[in-house]
């Protein structure tokens, strides 16, 4: 069966070709070729006919092309709808910012971390994505575009840190001076809070970003929407993100989805100032994008902007997420869910 060639970093290329006979360089040739997002081997136009045949016989090039494009009216952000080779779905999302164009990429096919308040969990996990399958996000995000993308969140669906290896790979792949050469600061990995990978992360990536889901300051609350915080509890969960910050002198970021009537009121916004106090951190304030399976609604803007000043009053660091794509299905899962369900009726 032939490999994704894609799921390869430089050097593994590289043992590839010299098991081939070819000389070395012809690595980086193809690694700078698979990053600018050919889509066959045959487009390589600088590498040898005969190692081109090669190639072929053992990888496939793996190119994405969009199933489905949702362009926002409002702000132009657009969410895409990607069908893998087995036929899964996932989604990516390209935003415009004034400091430049970011995507927001899946690292698996559903989720199997169960948060309540997410749709990207609805159907559980059904498999991880390889390193090539979530480059080949930012390729064909880029290719449709016609635009550069600068900064890149692994905030899509799925729990980055449950396919741990394939998200290394993948951000050696980008970060790689040879090929994409983003730079490890505009890279932002989001995690549920999976406490031993937090402390790989800070060794492997220090430069890199990292966000956690957070949601509530309180256990009760929070292992009532995300079911991982009874493995990982919150005094755990924040002692290792204080860890994370003196390890790496790296802000961490929190992200607070605002659900009315379940973690937004002032009382919530005390408790949480207590639970970050004095860490170098950043709370994001996230209005819920509504999604209609799981009954939650967002919480009104008057309410969030009283949940953001009663932060600030404690010397808490901390914004309201500019609603962007709000016009079409932004949230994690919802554009899979929906074409899932279609499937689902045509079966039916």
């Amino acid at each position: 069966m032939k490999k994704n060639i894609r799921d390869l970093q430089l050097n593994e290329i590289e043992e590839v070709i010299l098991k081939m006979g070819e000389p070395k360089f012809r690595a980086r040739q193809i690694f700078a070729w698979l990053c600018k997002g050919v889509e066959s081997f045959d487009e390589m136009q600088n590498v040898p006919l005969n190692l081109r045949k090669k190639l072929d016989k053992e990888f496939f090039t793996g190119s994405f092309k969009p199933a489905e494009v949702q362009i926002s009216a409002v702000d132009g952000t657009r969410k895409y709808l990607f069908i893998l080779e087995d036929g899964n779905a996932v989604e990516s999302v390209f935003m415009k910012y004034k400091y430049g164009n970011t995507i927001c990429v899946s690292s698996q096919a559903g989720c199997r971390m169960g948060c309540k308040f997410c749709a990207s969990t609805l159907r559980g996990l059904v498999r991880n994505l390889s390193p090539g399958e979530i480059v080949q996000q930012l390729l064909a995000a880029e290719k449709d575009t016609g635009e550069k993308i600068n900064h890149i969140v692994v905030m899509g669906s799925g729990e980055p840190f449950d396919n741990y290896e394939n998200l290394a790979s993948f951000i050696k792949i980008v970060n790689h001076p040879e090929g994409l050469g983003l730079s490890m600061r505009n890279i932002t990995v989001s995690t549920c809070g999976i406490i031993p990978q937090i402390h790989r992360f800070a060794k492997d990536f220090p430069q890199a970003n990292l966000a956690i889901s957070l949601h509530s300051p309180t256990d009760k609350g929070r292992s009532a929407i995300m079911p991982i915080n009874k493995k990982y509890p919150l005094k755990e969960l924040i002692k290792a993100c204080r860890q994370y910050t003196e390890e790496t002198s790296r802000r961490i970021t929190f992200e607070y989805t605002l659900v009315r009537g379940v973690n937004d009121d002032e009382e919530h916004a005390a408790m949480l100032a207590s639970l970050l106090k004095g860490m170098r951190c950043h709370v994001n304030l996230i209005p819920l994008n509504k999604v209609e399976e799981t009954g939650l609604e967002t919480t009104a803007r008057k309410q969030a902007e009283k949940f953001l000043a009663a932060l600030e009053k404690r010397k808490i660091a901390a914004t309201i997420r500019r609603e962007l794509g709000d016009d079409i299905d932004g949230a994690c899962g919802q554009l899979r869910l929906k074409t899932m369900a279609k499937e689902s009726e045509n079966r039916q």
